[in-house]
């Protein structure tokens, strides 16, 4: 399995990366975000977000589960699914990972089986106190492709 590998050592680099990416999504794209607490996953989706052109303030959508943000170049459909009980209970997430837009899951593992086959893992996680690894897992050959562009980009920056 092929991984791409990404360091930050501010939060503005997690979101530039985040950026580079929401230029190569196209909709029904569906990207999971694990980490640590506090590591920069939701600076990861800011960063996908303002990229897509969307200006309203993106936060945590820690206790409604699914936040909608629609006016960007996509819809950007951004779940936290840590309070989700039941991993088997049907909350529509099909839908969003088929519809129209982009999908991002914060604490993905949770719902590992509603999971689309092919989709882009992210993991972000503390090297220090200031410093991050990214890590991309693509699953299917778009995925792929996008992660090879972002790191041809970051060689040339």
């Amino acid at each position: 399995m092929e991984q791409f590998e990404f360091i930050t050592k501010t939060a503005e680099e997690t979101s530039a990366i985040a950026s580079s990416l929401s230029k190569k999504v196209i909709a029904s794209d569906v990207i999971t975000l694990e980490g640590d607490l506090g590591a920069g996953k939701t600076t990861f989706t800011k960063g996908l977000a303002k990229g897509l052109g969307i200006k309203r303030n993106v936060n945590s959508p820690t206790f409604t589960i699914i936040k909608e943000y629609k006016d960007g170049r996509l819809p950007l459909y951004h779940m936290d699914v840590y309070r989700v009980e039941d991993e088997g209970e049907d909350l529509g997430f099909d839908e969003y990972f088929h519809g129209d837009g982009i999908t991002v899951v914060e604490w993905a593992h949770l719902i590992n089986d509603q999971l689309p086959s092919e989709r882009l893992d992210i993991k972000i996680y503390y090297e220090d106190e200031t410093t991050r690894k990214i890590t991309m897992t693509p699953y299917g050959s778009h995925y792929v492709e996008i992660c090879k562009e972002l790191i041809n980009e970051s060689i040339s920056n």
